[in-house]
């Protein structure tokens, strides 16, 4: 029996029904197509009266000044933090697109967030967006003692193209001695290789494998596909997954992310890496908020809370 959706995500996903996307490999219209969406999305879940932040930068590796925001919650100074990098399938989103969930995340656990305004591709290309959110950590790590925060729970978080360069981000933290706490990837778009469609999966892509070759080719231009693609731009080229950050990793079985994902659980579990996988039934690419109020959002809201307040 095949895969169907869930009926409340349907019932949603029917009523967006008549949108046109942009065609493939054209970034800045469909940054301009999904830009929108994200804070009435995101703005789902309520006020979060109690979070405030406060703004800084990092250097990145090339000396770029990138934007930070730190989050936190009056009165909750639980030691743990959460380097979070926004959603966009690398070409769209930011902080500031991105605040009401960021809010939110905060709101729920109590545990600060400091968000990473990385650059976006096709502006950069390679590895730069990686190594925005790394200057991030790197950030947190210097100024944890002025912010309360112990340096030893710490983890990197991103959802969709934020779980890009927060699971490489892990890497980069392994190769250069730092330990995570861990990594929290949900539905993260990790592979390259994944634009031809599958027939199963095409039907219901909210993330289309046109828009997923629109991303991938935009930060890695003539090289995706390649052997030339770097772990740290596509972590799915990992070859080496010993000593990464524990994992927690979310997909929906109906995202044309799903078997990327599947894949790399499997290979961080070889390693010897504590990993938890969530795979939701009938679930699209976006399931949290594209359903939020549905069956699946107090499962995903109470695994998501569990861990970041495990920190």
């Amino acid at each position: 029996m095949a895969i169907e959706l869930d009926p409340f995500i349907a019932e949603a996903l029917a009523a967006r029904a008549s949108a046109v996307l942009p065609e493939r490999d054209d970034p800045i219209r469909l940054r301009e197509f999904l830009n929108p969406g994200f804070q009435p999305s995101h703005a789902q879940a309520g006020p979060a009266p109690d979070v405030s932040f406060s703004s800084f930068h990092a250097a990145s590796q090339d000396g770029t000044a990138i934007p930070l925001r730190l989050y936190k919650k009056a009165g909750s100074n639980p030691g743990s933090a959460v380097v979070y990098l926004h959603g966009g399938g690398l070409i769209c989103g930011s902080v500031e697109l991105y605040d009401t969930l960021l809010r939110t995340y905060v709101q729920w656990t109590g545990v600060p967030f400091l968000a990473v305004d990385n650059r976006l591709a096709p502006e950069v290309k390679g590895t730069t967006i990686t190594e925005d959110a790394f200057a991030g950590v790197e950030w947190l790590l210097e100024h944890a003692a002025e912010h309360l925060i112990d340096p030893a729970r710490i983890a990197v978080m991103g959802d969709s193209g934020g779980g890009t360069p927060a699971a490489g981000a892990a890497i980069l933290a392994r190769d250069r001695g730092i330990d995570l706490k861990r990594q929290i990837l949900i539905y993260p778009m990790l592979d390259d290789r994944n634009t031809e469609p599958d027939p199963e999966l095409a039907p219901t892509a909210v993330w289309s494998y046109d828009n997923n070759y629109t991303g991938w080719h935009a930060l890695l231009g003539d090289r995706i596909g390649t052997e030339e693609v770097s772990p740290l731009a596509a972590p799915a080229r990992n070859r080496d997954f010993r000593g990464l950050a524990p994992a927690y990793i979310e997909v929906g079985d109906l995202d044309i992310f799903r078997d990327e994902q599947l894949d790399y659980a499997a290979r961080l579990v070889r390693a010897g890496v504590s990993t938890e996988l969530h795979m939701y039934p009938g679930a699209p690419h976006g399931y949290d908020w594209i359903g939020y109020g549905g069956p699946l959002t107090e499962r995903w809201r109470a695994d998501r809370v569990r861990v970041i307040q495990a920190l």
